[in-house]
This record gives C-alpha cells, sequence and structure tokens, in this order.
C-alpha cells in the first residue's frame, strides 16, 4: 500500500476539514484535505513531466508548510523517495550524503537554491524545481496550477523505499535512514496509538513525521509562525496567539519548545484551558517541565515521550502516573522515569558491551544476556516501527544485531526495567564514569539537579580523573548554594560543583550538551 491512499481516502471521506493551517505573509492559511489533494495530484503531474521516474531519489529543502506537503505526498504518490538532510551541517556533511544516494531531483526555496553555487552535488541533480521566485535552471512549482491532476497512484510494496534522511556517525560519516511505505505505515498506527490522534482535533504541529501522522489520521495540523530549526529560540508570543486564535487541542514538540511557551505563558499569566493533550520528548523530558506545562494547560494530559531516529516511539509516561515515590527515586539517582514501552515494540536492557560488535543470537543465547529487573544495561529495540539497517549497512555494525531471524536496534543509551516493567534511563552508554570510586551514569546526577527551577542546564563529566558537575543558572550564580548541591549528591562523590554562566549546547536544537566544547571550558577555567 502506498502511504499517499491514507490522503486520498481523507480527502474523500471529509473533503472540507482543514487539513492544514500555516502562515503566509502574516496571515493564516486553511487547506482542506480535498484542496490539499488536488495539489497534490498536479505537482505528481509536473515531477512526472520533469523527467522523475518511480525509485528516483529527490532532495526536498523546503521548511514545514503546505508546500512542503504538498511536495513530499506527491513524491509518495509517483513512488519516488523524499530526501532530507540538513544543511547546516555544512558542505562537506552535503556532499557526502549526496555520494551515498544521488538525488535525481531537487525541490527548493530560491534560498536553498543559492547552495548549488558551492555544491558540486546539487549542481549535477539533473531535475530542479523551485518553490517561490524563479531561479536559473529550475522548474517554478506554480506550474502545477495549470496542470491537470495524476490520475494514479503508484502501487508500492511494503519493502518500497518512501523517506531518506540522514545522521552523523561518530566519525562524521552519515548514516543514511530508508524508510520504506511498509514502515512509515507501522509507525504511522504506533503514533496515532500513543499520541491518540483523533479526526477532528487540532494539533500545534512541530514535528514533520507528526505532521504527517495528522494528515494520515484526519487531524488539523497548524504549523507554528516559527523557525522550526531552532526550537529553543523560538519566540513564543506569535505561537500561543495562534494556538488559541485556531483552537489548538494538542501538540508534540521538544522540551526546548515547551519550555519556551511555558515561561512566557507564565510570565504573562497566561493559560491555555482548551488544550488536552501535550506530548514531549526528543530530549529528556524531566518533571519540572512538566510541571511547568501542566500550569501552561491545566486541563491537559501531559506525556513525557522517549524514542530514537530509528524508533519512534518507544516508550512514554504521563504526568498524573508519577508518584511521590518515583520523583524521590529520581532525586537520589534511579534516573529518569520514561515509562512501560509501547505496545507495539519489543525491548530488552542488554548487559553493557557498548562499543563493540554483538551478536548474532539464538533466542536463547539472548535471553541469558539480558539483564534482570533493576539491573542496569544498554537499550534495544525490535518492532515494525524500528529501523532495521542504514543504507548500503553504513551504521549497521555499531547498532544492529541479529536474534534469530529478527534484527535489532541498540539504541546506545544505557536504561534499566523496574520489577513493574517501566523504563527508567540512564543517559548515554559511552558517558559511564567508572573509576575507583564505582561506577556513576553522569545522567542520573543531572536528573536530580535538573529539579531545581533555578538550574537551567546541567553537565557532569569526568575531566583529568575528577568528576565534575557544571551548572549554569537562570538567575544570578550566587542564588545557589554550591556546597548544599554536593552535600545532596553526596551519592556521586563529586570532586567539585562549578557554575559556568554559559554550558555550550549544541547548535541546532540548543538541547544537547557540547561535551568536547564543555571540556575546554573546564580546562580553560582549571
Amino acid at each position: 500500500m502506498n502511504i499517499a491512499e491514507l490522503l486520498r481516502d481523507l480527502a474523500q471521506s471529509h473533503p472540507q476539514s482543514a487539513a492544514l493551517i500555516d502562515v503566509v505573509q502574516g496571515q493564516p492559511r486553511v487547506t482542506t484535505y480535498a484542496e490539499l489533494d488536488a495539489k497534490v495530484a498536479r505537482a505528481a503531474t509536473l515531477l512526472q513531466q520533469g523527467g522523475l521516474r518511480a525509485g528516483d531519489a529527490v532532495l526536498v529543502f523546503y521548511p514545514m508548510s503546505a508546500e512542503l506537503y504538498v511536495a513530499l505526498l506527491a513524491l509518495f504518490r509517483l513512488g519516488l523517495v523524499a530526501m532530507f538532510l540538513d544543511p547546516a551541517s555544512g558542505r562537506a556533511h552535503m556532499e557526502r550524503c549526496c555520494a551515498l544516494h544521488a538525488p535525481r531531483g531537487l525541490i527548493a526555496s530560491p534560498r536553498a537554491h543559492l547552495l548549488r553555487l558551492w555544491s558540486r552535488a546539487l549542481r549535477q541533480i539533473p531535475h530542479k524545481f523551485v518553490i517561490g521566485l524563479p531561479v536559473p535552471g529550475a522548474v517554478r512549482w506554480t506550474r502545477l496550477e495549470d496542470l491537470p491532476p495524476h490520475p494514479d497512484i503508484v502501487p508500492c510494496a511494503a519493502e518500497a523505499p518512501a523517506l531518506l534522511t540522514f545522521t552523523s556517525g561518530s566519525t562524521g560519516q552519515p548514516r543514511a535512514a530508508l524508510r520504506s511505505h511498509g514502515f512509515l505505515l507501522a509507525q504511522h498506527r504506533s503514533l496515532g496509538h500513543s499520541l491518540n490522534l483523533t479526526p477532528g482535533e487540532v494539533d500545534l504541529a512541530t514535528l514533520p513525521i507528526v505532521l504527517l501522522a495528522n494528515l494520515a489520521s484526519g487531524v488539523t495540523s497548524v504549523v507554528p509562525n516559527a523557525d522550526l530549526r531552532y526550537p529553543g529560540q523560538v519566540d513564543p508570543a506569535p505561537i500561543v496567539a495562534q494556538m488559541v486564535t485556531h483552537g489548538v487541542t494538542s501538540s508534540v514538540a521538544s522540551p526546548a519548545f515547551f519550555e519556551r511557551l511555558a515561561r512566557y505563558c507564565h510570565s504573562q499569566r497566561i493559560t491555555l484551558p482548551r488544550v488536552t493533550r501535550l506530548f514531549t520528548g526528543g530530549a529528556p523530558v524531566f518533571p519540572r517541565l512538566l510541571e511547568q506545562m501542566q500550569a501552561m494547560a491545566p486541563n491537559a494530559e501531559i506525556v513525557a515521550l522517549y524514542g530514537s531516529t530509528e524508533a519512534e516511539p518507544i516508550a512514554h509516561i504521563a504526568r498524573r502516573e508519577l508518584t511521590p515515590e518515583d520523583h524521590q527515586a529520581m532525586l537520589s539517582g534511579a534516573g529518569l522515569l520514561a515509562g512501560p514501552p509501547v505496545e507495539e515494540i519489543q525491548l530488552r536492557i542488554l548487559r553493557a558491551r557498548w562499543g563493540e560488535p554483538i551478536g548474532p543470537f539464538t533466542p536463547e543465547e539472548f535471553a541469558t544476556r539480558c539483564c534482570a529487573p533493576d539491573e542496569a544495561g544498554e537499550i534495544v529495540v525490535h518492532g515494525d516501527h524500528v529501523l532495521t539497517g542504514y543504507l548500503h549497512g553504513q551504521g549497521d555494525e555499531e547498532t544492529k544485531f541479529r536474534v534469530g531471524t529478527q534484527i535489532w536496534h541498540r539504541t546506545g543509551d544505557a536504561g534499566r526495567l523496574d520489577p513493574a516493567g517501566r523504563l527508567w534511563l540512564l543517559g548515554r552508554c559511552g558517558a559511564r564514569i567508572e573509576d575507583s570510586r564505582g561506577v556513576l551514569y553522569p545522567f542520573t546526577a543531572e536528573t536530580a539537579v535538573y529539579q531545581d527551577p533555578r538550574i537551567k542546564r546541567a553537565a557532569l563529566v569526568a575531566h583529568r580523573g575528577r568528576r565534575i558537575l557544571a551548572l549554569e543558572c537562570y538567575e544570578a550564580n550566587g542564588l545557589l548554594d554550591v556546597a548544599a548541591v554536593q552535600r545532596t549528591l553526596a551519592w556521586t562523590h563529586l570532586d567539585e560543583v562549578r557554575l559556568c554562566r554559559h554550558i555550550p549546547v549544541d547548535k541546532r536544537h540548543n538541547a544537547k550538551i557540547d561535551y568536547p566544547a564543555l571540556h575546554q571550558l573546564l580546562e580553560r577555567g582549571s
């Protein structure tokens, strides 16, 4: 089944329902399911007339909008492969990605077409389309308005490729995650169940894969009036205004995004009573944020999600399910509670062997290598919506292994399952500290200190043989009693708590700690 068939079915059953609401030149634009399906069919004609054929990869550079999803669904409709990469990662990354799988087409904004000036890989793409003002050598996207709709949806086998994205491995060599139509359908079913996607709901959509699931479920998607490449830096005021104007009832977004909204709503004494569900994930979700989100949306169920690019979702837990005992355990070094694994996935904790290939195992051998309840190890998963391999096998050796006929994915995250079957996160396997004082997962200490509302960021590292906890505060550093923090975290055997004016984070999402830069910072201060 071609995933584009889901949109066609909804266009027939709910033609006048709003599929997508975005902002164009400062004004809201509503696209119904019927209008979206008609534009997708005409865009498919444009792409076919432009020389593209089933199986071709098409690189797309365009922000979340109606135009993006017209293009994406037209690609699916023709059996083409939608290809996405992050141009902010630099020219070398882009060239390596295109070398792994050369695109035959390019759909991009005029600004993105300028990348052709310094990228040989982009110049070599034979079929180019521009959304917006004309650029030399590219077919204008507006031509689709004068074309007849493409009458057919190309039938696709479950294993037919549909979506190609890239991540960087530990060496900087990109890994290509190729998702089939069958995989996307399985992911849609799992997301639909976990997010309770219901026709008629209005969702503030910040994540492309969730918006796609919305379109397949009859949910209206509102695209935030913001630059979603930097969720930790968005201006919350226009986003909150959109939520009120369009009657948003749900949203899925990163912790950094929701923190911006929650702090703004608190400062302006605004609440969002119409919101009934909020989901957050993609980075650690600490209980403090769940409380802030509940204050912002007092009638909403607040849910923390855990997943990865290769397996989304893996586990989730609602704020109301957290007990006082759970909160105390997180303060005492138990890690971060992620909740029970979703029904569609198999999850095990494997005795830690991160950094070396493992398997293949027989089912019996695998069972003997899995941890008992409350024993820490590496989180591994298997399921229909778990990526079974990367393009050309790049990265498979370090992240995949076989159990009988099944392919399992190694998340690289450490964790444990409690006696109730709930997953507790302990951080990255490679971050584990093992020295004369024993074994410490730094993330457990970071989870404990993040309960303090004055702390903006925390990172515990082993630096020159010393356990150092770096803290960045919202308020003046002098308000924080460093000695008290060290006494509270006595179980970590810290050598030092160091206050930093700024803890470096990744440039893109403003959420993950940049550990090499942090070590340089600590070196300068030592």
